[in-house]
């Protein structure tokens, strides 16, 4: 649920982009609101989580989020800007409490040495709800033309309302239906019986956690890997249509299959859910290299693991810089196949040596998560000035220093 949510909000960049005519930089402002959450939540998440243990932290959570997808529903028939934003703050602040409880919840089910295995088979399931999302947005978000506002105000007043109205049910029907979902969820982990592994009495607090070098370290790379990954997922489609891709995708014949496996008539759809199929296909990457990862961090080292996989990632993004056309499209979405045991790895690796100081640790790297506000704004800003292939000098040196994590997780240690 929460990577579906998370990239469903990457559909609706492109779409806000024409309804309320913003910038590149002001489009990246919308991740901003939703990954600010983290930088502001996750610590209180952490004391809260600390005393009330990993159970209620979840169900917490879920329902937070349920609430902020219900946001969007008046967001939706105002169209005010400003309640876009307050809806994906408060959904990313329940996505804040479920991250802190659950990912270092995953890390403690059973054997230290297997934390990294087991965080990557889980969030191989959340890189499902990453992979179906973006098909979801080109079919329900994305399909239909936007009017310019100058179109807007040529219609007469019946049209204008007939119009503002399907405009605001392509949005609020599947947040409505993940609101419902989410709310359903917290009443089925009410119900479960999940084992209690977490001593809420224990005398602890985020100093002696940040002693830590690994999870100071880490941190910065949750920091960069999360603005990285969703500056690329955020700006895909503006990329994709930036070269002129659709009419290159509608004169192939593979890529015309493809599309037909989503929708029935492709000549029928804008350009938008053309290129914003094949987004599908980014996540899914990360989905299928976090199954690949589970198997690969239980029979490697995952420090080891880490540095290929950044490696590889800088060698795509270079790759799409340098080309164009179905190379460069393609080469960028294979970037998604490389980010998939960046996150579950560096937090299990960050984690590992903290015992009773797990919810501390998780907090701070959660807070991490933060990067997603501040990097795909960084990104559009050079888009802006210099254009797309070059401001991915800004994701270059995020996967740079994961490398660099990944290659000195041995030297740190543990340091508290």
């Amino acid at each position: 649920m929460w990577g579906l949510i998370t990239v469903l909000v990457d559909s609706l960049i492109p779409r806000l982009k024409e309804i309320f005519e913003l910038t590149y930089f002001q489009a990246g402002l919308v991740q901003f609101a939703f990954f600010i959450a983290y930088g502001l939540i996750s610590i209180p998440a952490g004391w809260l989580l600390h005393r009330t243990g990993y159970k209620k932290g979840i169900i917490i959570g879920l329902a937070i989020m349920g609430l902020g997808c219900l946001l969007f529903i008046p967001a939706a028939s105002f169209r005010v800007f400003g309640i876009f934003m307050a809806g994906y703050f408060i959904l990313a602040s329940g996505m804040t409490i479920l991250q802190v409880a659950a990912n270092p919840y995953v890390t403690v089910l059973g054997d230290e040495k297997g934390a990294s295995s087991r965080l990557n088979l889980s969030q191989a399931f959340n890189s499902l709800g990453t992979t179906i999302a973006p098909a979801l947005g080109a079919i329900f978000i994305l399909s239909d033309r936007i009017n310019s506002a100058q179109e807007i105000d040529a219609l007469d007043e019946t049209g204008r309302a007939l119009y503002y109205a399907a405009e605001a049910s392509a949005v609020q029907k599947p947040f409505l239906f993940l609101a419902l979902a989410l709310i359903a969820l917290a009443f089925i982990v009410f119900v479960a019986k999940l084992p209690r592994l977490l001593n809420t009495h224990a005398n602890t607090n985020y100093r002696t956690a940040l002693r830590d070098k690994k999870l100071k370290f880490g941190a910065v790379g949750i920091f960069l890997y999360v603005g990285a990954e969703v500056a690329i997922g955020s700006y895909l489609v503006n990329y994709f249509l930036d070269m002129h891709l659709p009419s290159v995708i509608q004169n192939n014949s593979t890529m015309q299959w493809v599309l037909s496996l989503f929708h029935a008539d492709s000549s029928a759809i804008d350009n938008k859910a053309i290129v914003g199929t094949f987004v599908t296909f980014y996540w899914g990457g990360a989905m299928v290299g976090r199954f690949i990862g589970s198997y690969l961090t239980r029979i490697f080292r995952p420090h080891r693991v880490l540095s290929i996989f950044g490696a590889f990632a800088i060698v795509f993004v270079l790759s799409s810089m340098a080309t164009t056309g179905l190379v460069s499209m393609w080469s960028i979405l294979a970037v998604g196949l490389f980010n998939s045991i960046m996150f579950p790895t560096i937090f299990s690796l960050a984690i590992e040596d903290l015992g009773e100081y797990k919810p501390q640790g998780s907090g701070i790297l959660c807070t991490a998560i933060a990067g997603g506000a501040f990097i795909p704004p960084l990104y559009g800003f050079f888009t802006d000035m210099i254009g797309f292939k070059l401001a991915f000098v800004v994701v270059l040196i995020c996967y740079g220093y994961i490398f660099f994590y990944g290659t000195k997780i041995p030297e740190l240690g543990k340091k508290y």
